[in-house]
């Protein structure tokens, strides 16, 4: 892992404000472009493979939810552990394209590569390249791609993919391939995993109708069936007329196109396919479905299917869009986050987004906490019908969930830690089983988006039925003691070198927001509580646990401990700790962290935002300052909180370089495993940072409040927010704030501590109140603080 003050020798990729692009090739570092140029829809994703399959870092094609189910190996059995462990596995590969000039293949190996190129475009989600190659018989050629996956059409992916003759007549052979079992990344020991996740798929029908191949397998465990169909369209600028053949069969599919170019003609071909997966639907239907999207977008054309996207990006832009003045680099950055979390959910429907999104095979295909926790504020804020779409599939688990807490003894509801299909799919149970806060962070996302969106639909059929079997747990998972304070005893809070401690702050702080939730959200909708079995005396004691949580405070240091005697703790060796033993769980048992006062992730700091009304301004400085001195930051969650509350707090240029080391984090491979994945919850984090932290955004009781201040660095800042559909942007000077409402009817909302009434159509300006000396800089471990702005922006 790289330290975090350290920088990469400046930025790889080309700074544009609207795209990303690579020019060369450099073997040593395809993972990690695959990972920064993947394409998805929450759907089918794409890693950004070279169209000819190789070489390759890691080969990727995924869809959202297909796994495959293994042993789960322990050393030692015990109750409650997870029976069986789950993995994404790749589908059938409908990216390939090969090519062959005369008998050569197209290899970027061989031959002269004389020009490399791929760009990303945030405004239409197309992936180009272009490559410029000679071939060993000095055969020179020109190949243009172009790549998506439709985020109007769920099932669809398409290429555009052109050769030019360039300096010889050529004969030119294309073949366009879907391939099963591509191998993936193995990382268990186990041989009864490996074999099944080295060919999880068997083959089930293969078909061919005209140029359409269409191949359905079904994984050998989980018994899920996927289908994959593809179809082209070819044409060419020459007189020859291309030769085109179609043969599949379980292993393979393939179209087979063969023309002779002279000097300056070109064969283009177009090809669409189509994704479907089920675990009921017969290999019939489901080839049947995947065949029809191919089809109906065939007929659109692959100019249609550009400008679909393009529209639907349009749309998303006019609310999300970020503009920074004064930071390339940035601008860049934020766009590249904002346009991965919307790929990674816009049409996951019914599905979550896991921790790397549809980019990698990293976390095994998993969702976590950190989704509820980072994505879905923001798509709740930008696109909020992917994040009811999310919460939906949440909600679709709760079956699972309260088998989970069944077998805990417990009441209600206990969603995993990580999982694919709703049930825990972790081993280590300090870090999942007791980590119980992500029913709370659950339950908060619901009330987020209830609150946001107005949407008492989702309340009613989806959203009390999760936070009132979430409130049971609480009360049945803690317990009050003799003078009536009640505690959760034995939880593992966010902060993973911390496990199995008493009275985490963060979780007894979102347990009681919890409780508190589903009392209100059960008033609202006592019709539908009433069916789930509340009654008035469980709606009172719901009140009385939340009333009487406790939240331990250290009063000789002024400081809330992370959990209850943390702060007793002995502090770890900082001074002792080279940079080579990070990060520390690689270099150090987990005793020994759990037993000292080391923080991985904003844990007690992550406290301090999401539940911002619990402390006071002055508690949040203490503790901030305290913590600092105390987080590594081995985790990519933590940089975007500790960049709000540094905001919040008054320390601008600490916080701008935290959000600097959270914008680069991907874009520069600063943790050295993008190659798995990007880190799809620390890329919303950027959009956090920004809004919440320079913007001093804050969702509370009475609506949004706003207090931006910005860095000497940014001269202008612009965000748009999604709220109960209307789109309010807010504009931010290094002394001014203007909130426009785009539309719809009025709305206040709060500036600093003033109330502000907004029309749509008339623009408010407020003045920025003069910021009071905070005082030095708090301190980081040795070693460990943010990465320099001035460094990671530098252009």
């Amino acid at each position: 892992m790289t330290a975090p003050g350290t920088s990469p020798a400046g930025p790889r990729f080309e700074v544009d404000p609207w795209s990303i692009a690579l020019d060369g090739l450099d073997a040593s570092r395809l993972a990690h472009d695959e990972s920064v140029f993947g394409l998805s829809n929450g759907h089918v994703g794409w890693r950004g493979n070279l169209d000819e399959g190789e070489p390759r870092g890691v080969a990727g094609s995924y869809l959202n939810g297909v796994f495959e189910e293994h042993p789960m190996p322990y050393a030692e059995e015990g109750y409650g552990y997870p029976d069986s462990g789950q993995t994404v596995i790749n589908v059938q590969n409908g990216q390939l394209i090969r090519l062959l000039v005369d008998d050569e293949p197209f290899d970027v190996r061989t031959g002269e590569l004389v020009h490399h190129r791929r760009s990303l475009g945030f405004q239409d989600g197309v992936l180009h390249r272009e490559a410029d190659w000679i071939s060993p018989t000095h055969r020179r050629v020109r190949i243009e791609s172009a790549r998506l996956v439709s985020f109007s059409r769920r099932a669809v992916a398409a290429v555009r993919y052109r050769v030019h003759a360039v300096s010889h007549e050529v004969a030119i052979t294309i073949q366009s391939e879907a391939l099963p079992n591509e191998p993936l990344p193995i990382t268990h020991s186990d041989p009864r995993v490996q074999e099944l996740l080295t060919t999880p798929l068997v083959g089930l029908d293969s078909d061919v109708i005209g140029t359409t191949a269409t191949l359905v397998h079904r994984t050998r465990e989980s018994g899920l069936s996927v289908a994959v169909s593809m179809d082209h369209a070819v044409t060419t600028s020459g007189s020859a007329e291309p030769a085109v053949t179609t043969v599949a069969s379980p292993e393979l599919a393939r179209t087979t196109v063969r023309v002779v170019l002279a000097p300056g003609e070109h064969v283009e071909l177009i090809k669409v396919v189509g994704h479907e997966w089920s675990a009921t639907l017969s290999p019939s239907g489901l080839r049947d479905r995947a065949e029809a999207a191919v089809t109906d977008a065939g007929h659109a054309g692959w100019d249609e299917l550009v400008r679909e996207q393009r529209a639907r990006l349009d749309d998303y832009w006019a609310c999300a869009d970020v503009e920074v003045e004064g930071e390339p680099r940035l601008q860049q950055a934020v766009r590249y986050a904002l346009f991965q979390v919307f790929q990674a959910s816009v049409r996951a429907e019914l599905r979550s987004v896991p921790g790397k999104g549809l980019t990698g095979s990293g976390y095994e295909g998993h969702t976590f906490w950190d989704f509820e926790g980072f994505v879905l504020p923001v798509l709740t804020s930008t696109a909020p019908h992917a994040a009811e779409q999310a919460l939906r599939w949440r909600h679709s688990t709760l079956g699972h969930a309260r088998e989970r807490a069944q077998h805990l003894h417990l009441r209600g509801a206990a969603f995993p830690w990580r999982t694919i299909d709703g049930r825990e799919s972790s081993g280590y149970w300090p870090a999942s089983t007791a980590a119980f806060h992500v029913n709370a962070d659950i339950a908060g996302a619901v009330l987020h988006y209830v609150r946001a969106t107005g949407d008492q639909a989702f309340e009613r059929e989806a959203g009390l039925e999760m936070l009132v079997e979430t409130a049971r747990l609480w009360v049945s998972l803690g317990h009050a003691d003799s003078a009536g304070v009640f505690h959760i005893h034995g939880v593992t809070g966010p902060d993973e070198y911390s496990a199995i401690v008493d009275d985490n702050v963060y979780t007894n702080l979102m347990a009681q927001r919890n409780l508190r939730g589903a009392v209100a959200s059960a008033r609202r909708h006592p019709e539908v509580a009433g069916a789930l079995g509340v009654d008035e005396a469980e709606l009172d004691e719901w009140c009385r646990t939340a009333d009487a949580m406790c939240v331990p405070f250290d009063e000789a240091r002024g400081v809330h401990p992370q959990s209850a005697g943390f702060t007793e703790q002995e502090r770890w060796d900082f001074e002792s700790t080279s940079s080579e033993e990070y990060p520390l769980q690689e270099h150090f048992p987990y005793f020994d962290l759990y037993r000292k006062q080391v923080v991985k992730q904003a844990d007690l700091v992550l406290a301090l935002f999401f539940a911002h009304e619990a402390f006071t301004p002055e508690e949040k400085e203490r503790a901030f300052g305290y913590y600092e001195e105390l987080t590594v930051r081995d985790s990519s969650l933590s940089a975007a909180v500790q960049a709000i509350i540094a905001a919040e707090v008054g320390q601008l240029d600490l916080a701008y370089d935290y959000l600097a080391e959270a914008a680069t984090l991907d874009l520069d491979d600063l943790h050295e495993n993008t190659s798995d994945g990007l880190h799809i919850a620390a890329l919303a984090g950027v959009w956090t940072a920004i809004t919440a932290g320079l913007g001093g955004m804050r969702d509370t009781d009475d609506g949004l409040r706003f207090s931006p201040r910005l860095p000497d660095r940014v001269r202008g800042l612009n965000f748009g927010v999604r709220i109960h559909g209307q789109v309010l942007r807010v504009e931010v000077l290094p002394a001014t704030v203007t909130y426009v409402l785009k539309e719809g009817p009025s709305l206040t909302v709060r500036h600093f501590d003033a109330e502000v009434e907004l029309h749509a159509g008339h623009p408010v300006t407020r003045e920025i109140p003069r910021a009071r000396d905070r005082g030095a800089r708090p301190s980081q471990p040795r070693g460990r603080a943010p990465r320099d702005a001035s460094v990671a922006f530098a252009l």
